[in-house]
């Protein structure tokens, strides 16, 4: 897509490099990972709707959703990223017990590549790591669907979880356990038709606790059926076999090989102000990322107050690294595809500006790999001295696309 475009001067010669930042959503999960949406189009309709202009695909383990989300971004006039989201461990800080972005988890820490190469073609042994790591992620999976049985049978609710139905019905290939907490919650239905008998079976499925959500409230069970069924201390818990998950610096090969840029996912403050191990001191945190050779950061931005987003976004934006941010949209519950903060807080200007230059970066990285050199070259280092420059492509690529 990228070979029919105008030369680089062209594109910078007809942009307006004094128009206002457009709206951006760099972080959405679509059905082939897991997702809110039904389909790529609805998400896409959605962002029309709302006015976002520039939407990242950022399924878990697959790229498989590139073709359909550039046919789809073409057709709406939107500027399409493509990323991806693996969850990767660092060794040292799970024998410290430093808890990164995964709040459970000493050393697992999540990790998106933004802006890979369209078409994608991951050269040996990047393309058989990622055919692994999801495989092993649907293997985990199908223990997780047998445990689930087993706690099934033994409260005699009449009916199981067939896993090849929930991969052939409910999934693009890709596996979650989301998708199982669906395919209970639809069995439930099913199977119990009086709303007494449903909220009955739950508080037996979930040792004597009650069903705290509305019961017509899908997302909300769903997410009981997690908490209470498939997390650590459920029932239905399986831990991840440690094969499952690469080391963070073969995360970061896998993703430069894949044409992209090694991104951080900020978890940042939760509802009540706190801060993971790793995440609390952002002046160490960049410190860290910088000798990691990790530039790129991102956040979703309903997890967030306001005030720490500006202050993190803000920090490490003048600290040199690219800065986006999202909605992920990989829960049942549909959200908005506009970005706000935590409690529907909008977001100032400070931080639309930080979110559409770092899209920009991205963009023009896809742009200028497709001929060869990016952003960040193979080991990882950063163009940073010209960042300003590929903030002035990227607008007027994204222009060129959204006006055409």
């Amino acid at each position: 897509m990228w070979e029919n475009l105008p030369s680089k001067s062209d594109l910078l010669d007809i942009a307006d490099p004094g128009a206002a930042p457009l709206k951006v959503n760099a972080h959405l999960h679509t059905p082939y990972s897991f997702s809110a949406f039904t389909d790529i189009p609805q998400a896409l309709d959605m962002a029309v709707k709302e006015n976002v202009k520039v939407v990242g695909i950022n399924d878990f383990y697959s790229t498989e959703g590139y073709k359909d989300w550039a046919r789809e971004c073409a057709a709406r006039k939107l500027f399409p990223l493509f990323n991806i989201e693996l969850i990767s461990l660092n060794k040292s800080d799970q024998q410290a017990g430093i808890r990164v972005n995964d709040p459970n988890n000493p050393g697992r820490t999540y990790l998106s590549g933004k802006g890979l190469s369209f078409a994608q073609k991951l050269p040996e042994p990047y393309k058989s790591q990622l055919i692994e790591l999801r495989q092993e992620s649907n293997r985990h999976a199908a223990r997780m669907c047998s445990a689930l049985n087993c706690v099934l049978a033994e409260h005699h609710v009449g009916f199981d979880i067939s896993y090849t139905e929930v991969e052939r019905n409910l999934t693009r290939g890709n596996v979650r356990e989301r998708h199982l907490a669906k395919a209970l919650r639809e069995k439930v239905v099913a199977h119990y038709k009086s709303l007494d008998a449903q909220k009955a079976v739950w508080e037996r499925l979930f040792g004597g606790k009650p069903l705290k959500s509305p019961i017509e409230n899908a997302a909300a069970v769903e997410n009981e059926v997690r908490g209470n069924l498939l997390k650590a201390g459920g029932a239905a818990f399986v831990p991840e076999d440690p094969k499952a998950f690469l080391e963070m610096d073969l995360v970061c090969d896998l993703i430069l090989h894949a044409g992209g840029i090694p991104t951080y996912p900020f978890l940042a403050d939760d509802a009540k102000g706190e801060f993971t191990d790793f995440e609390r001191d952002k002046v160490k945190v960049a410190e860290i990322l910088k000798q990691r050779n990790i530039w790129s950061i991102e956040f979703i931005t309903t997890r967030n107050s306001v005030e720490v987003l500006e202050d993190y976004a803000g920090y490490f934006y003048n600290q040199g690294f690219v800065v986006t941010f999202g909605t992920e949209h990989n829960t049942p519950a549909m959200e908005p595809i506009e970005l706000f903060a935590r409690n529907s807080t909008p977001l100032t200007p400070v931080l639309l500006d930080i979110n559409y230059k770092g899209a920009c970066v991205v963009a023009a990285h896809q742009y200028l790999k497709a001929e060869g050199k990016g952003y960040v070259d193979v080991s990882g280092k950063p163009d940073m001295e010209n960042r300003a420059s590929y903030e002035a492509l990227g607008n007027a690529l994204i222009q060129y696309f959204t006006k055409r």
